[in-house]
């Protein structure tokens, strides 16, 4: 029983701080894009060369 006493206050301080951390994503603009971020690897970029004809144009 006595250790209820300790475990109580303690979830309720981990349970504030994780409310605590949310509020603060959501305040600082961190759930606003969410598609962005999955949308932005099916973009093709076919302007950008890739790694390897960059090398080889550099030595030509």
């Amino acid at each position: 029983m006595t250790t209820l006493v300790y475990l109580i206050p303690v979830a309720l301080f981990l349970g504030a701080l994780g409310l605590a951390g949310f509020l603060w994503a959501v305040r600082s603009g961190q759930y606003e894009d969410l598609d962005g971020a999955a949308e932005r690897i099916l973009i093709d970029r076919d302007d950008e060369p890739d790694g390897l004809t960059r090398r080889a144009n550099m030595w030509n």
